[in-house]
């Protein structure tokens, strides 16, 4: 379960990935927020409205932390789908507005932070007990890949190293305790071991964009070198 530090810098790669989608959606129109995104029955009016309702609701457990009362991030996966439904078919004005009001409402948010907050004890909505320098793992992790999904010309290979790689780690961590995963070696193209599941397996080798396209579900593989047949993966998140 990765987490990141609190600092200047984990606030920036926050801040800068919002202001790469924001520049992204700028271009956009109502017809092309209203097409569909790379995730099955989403358009990207849906990516956007769960992008925009996210960041309150990640607040919402930083209020956990700050006050000690417990703050659920979404009162049931009916309600969170629900929020997002409702807000998928505006405009793209109003969706763009929206995701820049609340991106820079969050930025906010952590950046005036109690130090003490960043030490308390909150659970997301996918049910791990963590503090809320997790909470900046997620965040940073939604914005770089659901802008991979918006299907706007933003890929893995865009997202900048650092990003990167605080989101190859996160979803590395989720394989490496979930169940139904098969054995394989996972190594970058200058042959790092990446993630080591199981005792057996194939050898699957590439960039690491390659390799965080895989592990997330963005991609089939394309990129990747395999010794044996490209192991399929169980869903993540």
């Amino acid at each position: 379960m990765k987490e990141t530090a609190p600092t200047p810098e984990s606030f920036q790669e926050i801040a800068a990935a919002a202001d790469r989608l924001l520049a992204g959606l700028a271009r956009l129109d109502d017809d092309d927020i209203a097409a569909p995104s790379s995730l099955p029955g989403w358009t990207r009016g849906h990516v956007l409205s769960h992008l925009a309702r996210q960041a309150p609701a990640l607040e919402r457990l930083m209020e956990w932390a700050r006050t000690g009362v417990e703050t659920p991030q979404y009162e049931s996966r009916e309600a969170r789908d629900a929020e997002i439904a409702a807000g998928a078919g505006r405009s793209a004005a109003a969706l763009v507005s929206d995701v820049r009001e609340t991106a820079a409402h969050f930025q906010h948010t952590i950046e005036t932070l109690p130090a003490g907050a960043w030490q308390a004890l909150i659970r997301p909505f996918t049910g791990e007990l963590c503090t809320p320098r997790r909470i900046l793992v997620i965040r940073i992790r939604e914005l770089e890949l659901h802008h991979v999904d918006l299907d706007i010309g933003y890929g893995c290979a865009d997202i900048p190293d650092a990003a990167r790689e605080i989101i190859l780690a996160d979803v590395l961590g989720y394989y490496a305790e979930a169940e139904g995963v098969p054995e394989f070696t996972l190594l970058d193209s200058a042959g790092v071991v990446l993630g080591r599941f199981g005792t057996g397996g194939p050898d699957v080798s590439g960039t690491r964009a390659d390799a965080l396209a895989w592990l997330a579900g963005r991609s089939g593989g394309a990129g990747l070198a395999s010794t044996a047949e490209l192991p399929v993966l169980p869903g993540w998140l």
